[in-house]
């Protein structure tokens, strides 16, 4: 970080209501207690780690308050060979010799500042301090309590496969045209980068981008950036994504596979995809509206998701199957967060990923948007379009399947969103599964009911006639619904006042195109002989052997 954008920092620090948990201010105007600045390393490098910060940061020179802080200057350690000897002299008492990331020394009008940034405590590894764990509650210093405490060291138990470095690697295994695209998508990215990411060499700009470490190839690096003789530097872990094409009756038609650089591959995958014009007719006009069968920015992220979230321990390929009305997209590895409506509602990075140095990076390289909003969008992109909502398949172990639909569903629902454009995301999803005949829980069909949305009994639900007179589809609820008991017992007993008996294959061919559409012909079936018993239980009619007739 240059003197100019660690200035930038700064003010937007002094301007903030309240110190945080990583940030701290000090006057510190000639001296500071040794003791204290080594409790406040450790708590500010554990408050990194558990909010997932880059660096904390201590600086001096600096009031705490009143808003915007004062610059006061400080002549703490004014010899800089004293300054910078601070390092070794924190180390020496802190875990795992543990030290500052980088003192820095700001000069303004008012004074000196020092800057001392200071990085996250190690995976696995809580920073002590003469063997005591320091953290922030606020602005306060406290005690790291144990469930802190813990929840650091378990994260030892997490390998971060995409940042592991591979030791014969060097940036002659790169593709010299995926850094040159990774170029224009970072300054794409990082806009007030761009002047500076020029003068940056290929192993500074790839460090920049956290893609490799410290000049090292890293699995990541491959995956991204690779050349496609290099991916043998990752066996046996499989980088290959497989389009295939099949027809409507899943009968393979066309495939071809796609390795590494996964930042060129993915593109060659997405030109794979037959994005057909899709025209459909609004109810104000008489002409249709053309929109192409998948929007770019789904199929580009759900794509990229399935690199970034990949298990390539497990050794398996992506893949993507494109049928005539819908893509499936999947990957090898479970889905971290468990639900995916705790993704939506969340919107917001979990607490961790199985690839976190992969995602940095596709973040840093624009293949992804900012860890934890990308599958969110995707939903309200569908939403926008007036297409059902994505579907993700979480039901396999260590198998993600992601499916986009490509045409409109059910017209009544189109045409719902249509009309009412403000329905909240988690509605729209509930109704999605209610037009595709999936399950919701009895709080959520209370919620639709309540706003008149859905009708029906659990598992058979449908479209409202409220809805119906919204969309001014009232024939196609009414097929939906079908006709109700009532109705079907007159018919039967018309039939039997006019050919005096009847068996239930006759009741059966006046009555099944007549029953629900949802209902299979199964449940229609089982539907007539309930209505039937209902009928002798009452006494209006009576069976004998297998013919039925009028009980009086």
């Amino acid at each position: 970080m240059n003197e100019l954008e660690l200035k930038k920092l700064i003010e937007i620090f002094r301007n903030q209501s309240s110190e945080t948990e990583c940030v701290e201010f000090k006057e510190a105007k000639t001296q500071y207690d040794f003791g204290k600045l080594g409790k406040y390393f450790s708590a500010l490098s554990n408050e990194a780690n558990l909010k997932g910060k880059e660096s904390a940061w201590l600086i001096f020179g600096i009031k705490d308050k009143p808003i915007p802080r004062a610059i006061v200057g400080s002549d703490y350690r004014t010899n800089r060979v004293d300054l910078d000897s601070l390092k070794a002299e924190i180390g020496n008492k802190t875990t795992n010799r543990i030290t500052f990331t980088e003192i820095h020394e700001l000069q303004y009008s008012e004074g000196r500042v020092i800057v001392f940034q200071i990085p996250p405590a190690p995976k696995g590894f809580p920073v002590a301090w003469e063997g005591h764990y320091y953290g922030r509650d606020g602005e306060d210093l406290v005690p790291l309590n144990l469930v802190e405490i813990e929840t650091i060291r378990n994260q030892s138990n997490r390998t971060d496969w995409s940042a592991q470095i591979v030791p014969n690697a060097t940036l002659d295994d790169l593709d010299p045209i995926a850094i040159e695209k990774a170029r224009k998508e970072y300054k794409e990215k990082n806009p007030r980068k761009a002047s500076e990411c020029d003068t940056w060499d290929d192993i500074t700009f790839l460090n920049k981008a956290k893609v490799t470490l410290q000049g090292k190839i890293t699995n990541t690096a491959l995956l991204i950036l690779g050349k496609e003789e290099s991916s043998h530097f990752l066996s046996p872990a499989v980088a290959k994504i497989s389009w295939i094409l099949k027809d409507e009756n899943n009968v393979e038609l066309d495939y071809e596979h796609f390795g590494v650089p996964f930042l060129l591959s993915s593109t060659e995958v997405f030109s794979r995809v037959r994005n057909l014009t899709y025209r459909y007719i609004k109810d104000d006009s008489l002409f249709p509206t053309e929109i192409k069968m998948y929007d770019a920015f789904v199929i580009r992220e759900a794509l990229h998701n399935c690199i970034a979230h990949q298990d390539y321990q497990l050794n398996g390929r992506i893949t993507v199957v494109e049928k005539p009305d819908e893509l499936l997209f999947t990957n090898v590895g479970d889905f971290i967060p468990k639900s995916i409506e705790r993704v939506i509602e969340q919107d917001a990075p979990q607490e961790y990923y199985r690839n976190q140095f992969l995602a940095d990076a596709m973040v840093n390289l624009n293949m992804i948007d900012t860890i934890g909003s990308g599958i969110k969008r995707m939903f309200l992109k569908q939403k926008e379009r007036f297409f059902p909502m994505p579907d993700f398949d979480l039901s396999t172990s260590n198998k993600v399947a992601v499916r986009i639909a490509g045409r409109i569903w059910d017209e009544n629902y189109t045409k719902l969103l249509m009309r009412k454009t403000d329905l909240e995301l988690k509605t729209v999803v509930l109704l999605d599964r209610v037009q595709k005949n999936l399950p919701i829980d009895d709080d959520e069909i209370k919620e639709l009911k309540k706003f008149g949305l859905i009708e029906g009994r659990k598992p058979n639900l449908h479209v409202s006639s409220a809805v119906a007179k919204i969309t001014n589809d009232k024939a196609s609820y009414i097929r939906k619904r079908g006709i109700n008991d009532e109705y079907c017992k007159k018919m039967i007993l018309d039939y039997l006042k006019e050919f005096k008996e009847g068996k239930k294959d006759d009741f059966e061919k006046i009555l099944l195109d007549k029953l629900p559409e949802i209902l299979d012909i199964s449940q229609k079936k089982n539907k007539i002989k309930n209505i039937l018993q209902s009928m002798k239980n009452q006494g209006n009619i009576k069976v004998e052997g297998k013919i039925w007739k009028m009980s009086k």
